[in-house]
């Protein structure tokens, strides 16, 4: 319970800093927040050390901002490989 508490804190903390962050900044957050998601699933499924480690690193790609249209204000975050093995991005309005 209080290693969820202080991720929970930790990203809520990150959320509302987002506002004030650079690209480089906000890069950093969602690999961040993304290996502290992939860390709890596998605390939470008791998975052994190799899966939690493979989780945590998984969820910190998946989290990562690859790049920031300025004009659209889209940004593009990595989320994973399809069947074929292509990477595959995942396009929404940035955070304000």
């Amino acid at each position: 319970m209080t290693k969820f508490f202080t991720a929970a804190v930790l990203a809520g903390a990150m959320t509302v800093a987002g506002c004030q962050m650079t690209s480089d900044q906000q890069m950093l957050a969602g690999g961040v927040i993304g290996a502290g998601a992939g860390l709890l699933t596998a605390s939470a499924l008791r998975a052994n050390t190799n899966w939690t480690i493979a989780t945590t690193l998984a969820g910190a790609a998946v989290g990562t901002l690859v790049a920031r249209n300025q004009q659209t204000n889209e940004c593009a975050y990595y989320a994973g490989r399809d069947s074929r093995g292509n990477d595959v991005y995942d396009v929404r309005p940035c955070p304000r």
